[in-house]
């Protein structure tokens, strides 16, 4: 190392010298084990329709070669720039020139903070008072930034499907796809999902639940990366999801994705008493031949357990209602059970007393010993009638477990459903074929609903939805059973490497509106979305009768801090204090000077005029609106205190102050 250590010396640049010194000693950093790979590779994104400003770095939109260059100054939709190198450095040599800003586009690098804001691009209200589904265009990089304000240890569960990084150029890394013949190809790939990975983990409850599609591409390098971020110990599963046979492999079918499975703190996960359990898939035909087996019985519990016997035993092999169906014993109310073992898999289990009801003794301990490793939890099921008593002491006991109301079925980590139906029924709702790999909206149904426990009310967030599988998931989920699930979803507005080639040959470039008609979100997402809501296709044709649901639309903007600061960018952020505070009813607009906006029906508010405080706070006591959270605009915190002092403490309103939260939120956040 002495002899590196003597070649830094000698580079003359101090910037260059200082940055090269900085990652040898990453590099040579002590590490037992684990995942090593070309960390913080520069991330930077382009940004067209963004007013270039002095200090930003910009490109030439019609550059190929991507060079960076400096603004020193703005004027008349004129920008002065000049080149730099990737120190940001003036180039030896080189030349300001003067531009107009249409020719240039702004690049964001993800090491400098940003100041977003939410620029709406149109909504549905369909779903009453039901929380609204939220769809942003945007990086998601900066759309992670952005939700850590607004949804920081709120979202109960996070799915997404990132880019596979299969070689095939179906991946954009720093404005460029990335091939097979990139060697730093993974480290891209895991740097990518590394920094989003962070974000992410910071926006789940306690007890939420990361899920990761992938396949063998990246699969193993994803694995040891989640071990690293989430911890292992929070590993809960990988999940095999077996699509298809594919005969035109030399060697094996390898039809399969995976999803990888992590709780935030699977300890808190299973302290609150999360146990993935799902319908059997015959159940509803098992209790319509209960049913009748208890009328034809005349309510006789025994005649009825007899009857549903025979009907078990008459069904051919492989029916999914014969298959492991215990469900023949019967209450004398009609409900149907079956016996459960109530012994320690394995072995080696408690063996407390546990007495009969009748004769008060111990009944005996099977040899394995409880299954309930205290007794307190063995007496919950007793006094739940849930233990199958003999007819005295001597005889062992069972547990019980009802058809209706039972615990269910635990899923198996290796399931199979063909994907080819994910894509017919992206056709039948789009009326097309402009996304071909759509992801399976039953699968994901399916997996949101059981690792969210059921919750009627969860959080759901995809940073990589594409074509808009999840949003529609839990808009179904929410139709099946009347629950207020809420989907936050993130998509950039990428084209295919294909079709963004034609576009550039025919001289369009990002930014253009034909280039953005063809981009995913414009083409696909929205387009789905509106689709399953409304029930109508963009052609005008009819789909369904729609969902009562409610979806905004927005497009992620970067805003000048200085007018942030100075209130002048209000309609930007103003979307922002809206999810913040839960994302239900409108959204709050300030119209002109006026001193504070409480509008019928919000469920937040914010005081523009802190002196106000008190004609607001009595305003506030006959007003239609249940106030949860409160945004006070001033840039005193004594000021800030003195207003929520007004507030009524029984209201226990939630409070933020305007703009430095903001403001400090994405200086802390934006860090790359």
């Amino acid at each position: 190392m002495a002899h590196v250590d003597n070649l830094i010396e000698r580079i003359p640049d101090p910037h260059l010298r200082a940055q090269i010194a900085e990652e040898v000693a990453k590099l040579v950093e002590h590490k037992d084990f684990g995942l090593v790979f070309q960390r913080h590779l520069p991330e930077d994104l382009e940004v067209p329709g963004t007013r270039p400003r002095r200090g930003d770095m910009v490109r030439l939109r019609a550059d190929p070669e991507k060079q960076n260059h400096v603004v020193l100054a703005t004027k008349d939709g004129r920008a002065t720039i000049i080149a730099v190198d990737a120190a940001k450095q003036t180039i030896e040599g080189s030349e300001s020139a003067t531009l107009d800003h249409d020719q240039l586009v702004v690049v964001k690098d993800f090491s400098v903070p940003i100041y977003p804001g939410l620029a709406p691009l149109g909504e549905i209200n369909r779903g009453g008072d039901k929380p609204t589904h939220v769809v942003i265009e945007g990086e998601n990089y900066y759309a992670l930034e952005t939700l850590l304000y607004t949804h920081e240890r709120k979202v109960d569960l996070i799915y997404i499907d990132p880019p596979y990084n299969t070689g095939t150029s179906t991946w954009i890394y720093n404005d460029r796809f990335v091939g097979d013949l990139d060697v730093y190809r993974h480290s891209k790939w895991l740097s990518f999902m590394e920094r989003r990975l962070r974000h992410a983990k910071r926006l789940l409850k306690d007890t939420g639940v990361l899920i990761v599609a992938i396949d063998d591409a990246e699969q193993a390098r994803l694995k040891i990366l989640l071990d690293q971020e989430f911890g292992e110990r929070n590993f809960i599963a990988n999940l095999v999801w077996q699509g298809g046979r594919k005969n035109d492999s030399r060697y094996v079918s390898t039809g399969h994705d995976y999803m990888l499975v992590y709780a935030k703190s699977e300890a808190t996960l299973a302290g609150s008493g999360a146990r993935w359990r799902e319908q059997r898939p015959a159940d509803a035909k098992i209790a319509v031949a209960a049913a009748r087996a208890w009328e034809d019985s005349g309510h006789d519990p025994l005649v009825a357990s007899r009857t549903m016997k025979a009907w078990i035993a008459a069904l051919p092999d492989g029916d999914p209602a014969k298959v492991n169906n215990r469900f023949y014993e019967f209450e004398t109310d009609g409900r149907v059970f079956r016996k459960r073992d109530i012994s320690w898999p394995g072995g080696g289990g408690p063996t407390y007393d546990v007495r009969h009801p009748v004769t008060g003794l111990p009944v005996p301990v099977p040899s394995r010993g409880w299954i309930y490793s205290k007794p307190e939890r063995m007496q919950e099921d007793i006094d739940a009638d849930l233990i199958l008593w003999g007819k005295d002491h001597t005889e062992y006991i069972n547990r019980k477990t009802y058809l209706e109301g039972g615990d269910g079925m635990v899923p198996t980590s290796v399931f199979e459903k063909k994907r080819t139906s994910a894509a017919k029924h992206l056709e039948s709702v789009l009326g097309s074929k402009d996304f071909p790999y759509p992801k399976d909206v039953e699968v994901i149904s399916r997996w949101l609903d059981l690792a969210s426990g059921g919750s009627p009310d969860a959080i759901f967030l995809d940073f990589f939805v594409g074509t808009g599988t999840t949003v529609e998931a839990v808009m179904r989920l929410n139709a099946e059973d009347g629950g207020r699930r809420q989907a936050i979803a993130v998509t950039n507005n990428e084209l295919s490497a294909k079709t963004a080639a034609a576009l550039r040959k025919a001289g369009r470039l990002p930014g253009d509106p034909e280039w953005e008609a063809e981009g995913v979100f414009q083409k696909v997402t929205r387009p789905r979305v509106e689709t399953i809501v409304t029930g109508i296709r963009p052609d005008g044709s009819k789909y369904s009768d729609g969902l009562k649901e409610n979806v905004a639309f927005f497009k992620l903007t970067y805003e000048d801090e200085n007018l942030i600061a100075l209130g002048r960018r209000f309609d930007a952020v103003a979307p922002l204090l809206w999810m913040k505070a839960g994302g239900v009813g409108p959204v709050v607009r300030r119209r002109g000077d006026a001193l504070w906006a409480l509008p019928s029906g919000a469920i937040y508010g914010v005081l523009f005029a802190p002196a106000q405080a008190k004609a607001f706070a009595e305003l506030i006591a006959v007003h239609d609106c249940v106030l949860r959270h409160l945004f006070v605009v001033t840039d005193s915190e004594s000021e800030f205190q003195e207003a929520v002092a007004y507030l009524p403490l029984e209201l226990r309103l939630e409070t933020t102050r305007l703009y430095a939260d903001y403001l400090h939120s994405f200086e802390i956040n934006g860090k790359g």
